[in-house]
């Protein structure tokens, strides 16, 4: 049970999880972007300084969590690939295998 659980949840849900958290992590890029310009409109240097900078940690730190993500989704997505590839190249041979024993 536990592993056709953990079957399900690597095939379906990691992504859905994925692609929640890259939504996320958009959101607050832009939220940081937003913020950024609403800053340039600031009269006061202070508030201009704290903002900008505020704004800046913002998106930084939401583009390293998107490009992690990203890299970690596309690592998983060669590596089901490969696996797929190699499962059926194992059928492959072993059909033709038998292929061959059955003609000798």
């Amino acid at each position: 049970m536990k592993q056709y659980l953990n079957r399900i949840y690597f095939k379906y849900f990691w992504w859905v999880w994925q692609l929640i958290l890259l939504i996320i992590s958009g959101f607050f890029l832009l939220l940081g972007i937003q913020i950024v310009i609403y800053a340039y409109r600031l009269n006061n240097p202070y508030n201009f300084i704290l903002s900008f900078f505020a704004s800046n940690l913002i998106i930084l730190i939401s583009l390293v969590i998107l490009a992690g993500i990203v890299y970690r989704m596309i690592g998983v997505y060669r590596l089901m690939y490969h696996k797929k590839k190699h499962l059926q190249d194992d059928s492959v041979r072993s059909s033709n295998s038998g292929n061959q024993e059955t003609k000798q």
